[in-house]
């Protein structure tokens, strides 16, 4: 994971709230100086979670002061009775601090449809507060785990207008992780000032770039976010695209938020490989996510590359099917890294079933596909399916 910078102007606490387990803590508060802007962008699942509801209403007030996370407990599928929940939450975070309760966002993950405990949760915020400190951030990354099996975090420093500005992200996710906001939440902040209407632009396109080519299992979750924090300590100000600096800022937020988007689709539950799908050539680029996310999502396609077997013929059944207007399937090539399996719509004639299956036993394979209509492409990171996600999941809630 690396050594994780501070942010100025954001500290971090953690405690054990004793949601679902006692191991380690499953509460996280950071708090944010008051010249801060925050932008967030939330899951498209219909049946959002109540803490979604709840901060995306705070959000709408100005910035906030707090944000507050617990993992064990989705608090998802229970009406009102969540929504009361979330707010007592911030509520009680916000007398214990001075400030009003739409000054905090709530995030929870964990088990969809039982009463989030929020006792348990208001008797730990006063040790969250105590401990709150800029250099907890790999704390935070440990108490937002549910079924991952690793912390996931990223650090890095970028030259914006002559400073020195630092980038800082968490993650968690490893199942039920699908694009569109997937069950994944990522914070990431940096010490810089960026106008809220640009922060929130600037968070929307990196997603779009990162956590939203990702997938595991094709499902979206209830609780899904991720949050971009500027704290605007640091003396530079991007107030929109033009501003010295911003392209080479953007650049490393995109860099940020992929690495942390990778880190979720390695530790997918019960992940031994991971597979890149890479659709070229395609008459635009919604064919070629639509391709791409169609062999991610195909259950033979992802145990073959389980069992390290050639059986080509799944990735060509599962391109077939995609749902895109037009496919000339003599047109198409497809690569297993450096092999070409398919050339033309039929197997390639050099092709060999030795050659295959020394590239499916890789860890990291890269599926690419020629479709020859286009000049749009696309890219796509999931993983494979093995008996290990079948387990994780059957026993989740024992």
């Amino acid at each position: 994971m690396g050594r994780l910078l501070p942010v100025p102007g954001v500290r971090i606490g953690t405690a054990c709230a004793g949601i679902k387990q006692y191991e380690r803590d499953d509460i996280v508060v950071i708090e944010l100086v008051k010249t801060a802007s925050v932008a967030a962008v939330f899951t498209q699942n219909k049946f959002c979670a109540a803490p979604v509801i709840v901060a995306q209403s705070h959000l709408q007030d100005a910035s906030p002061c707090y944000v507050l996370i617990n993992s064990g407990n989705a608090n998802a599928g229970l009406g009102k009775a969540g929504v009361d929940a979330a707010e007592r939450c911030c509520n009680a975070l916000a007398g214990e601090l001075g400030v009003t309760g739409r000054a905090v966002l709530p995030f929870s993950t964990g088990v969809i449809g039982e009463p989030l405990p929020a006792d348990k949760i208001i008797l730990s915020l006063p040790e969250a507060i105590k401990d709150l400190n800029g250099n907890h951030w790999s704390k935070a990354a440990s108490a937002i785990l549910t079924t991952d099996t690793r912390e996931k975090a990223y650090s890095c420093e970028v030259m914006v207008a002559a400073k020195k500005a630092v980038i800082t992200g968490v993650a968690k996710g490893s199942g039920m992780i699908r694009p569109d906001m997937a069950t994944m939440l990522a914070y990431i902040a940096t010490d810089i000032s960026i106008d809220k209407g640009l922060l929130h632009e600037m968070l929307k396109e990196a997603v779009e770039y990162s956590f939203n080519r990702i997938t595991v299992d094709g499902d979206t979750s209830t609780n899904d976010a991720v949050v971009l924090i500027a704290s605007g300590v640091l003396e530079v100000v991007l107030e929109n695209r033009d501003s010295p600096g911003y392209a080479d800022f953007f650049t490393a937020l995109v860099e940020t938020c992929q690495f942390l988007a990778k880190e979720i689709v390695r530790d997918g539950e019960g992940a031994t490989k991971l597979i890149r799908i890479q659709v070229e050539k395609a008459a635009s680029t919604e064919d070629a996510k639509e391709l791409a996310y169609t062999i991610a999502h195909s259950p033979l396609v992802k145990t073959t590359f389980f069992a390290s077997d050639p059986n080509w013929g799944r990735i060509l059944a599962a391109a077939g099917r995609a749902n895109i207007e037009r496919l000339e399937v003599d047109k198409i090539n497809i690569h297993l890294d450096e092999i070409c399996i398919v050339r033309g719509g039929v197997k390639a004639k050099d092709y060999t079933e030795a050659a295959g299956q020394r590239v499916l036993s890789r860890k990291e394979i890269t599926v690419r596909l020629d479709l020859e209509q286009g000049d749009a492409s696309a890219e796509v990171l999931s993983c494979d399916l093995s008996y290990d996600y079948v387990k994780i999941n059957a026993e989740y809630r024992t």
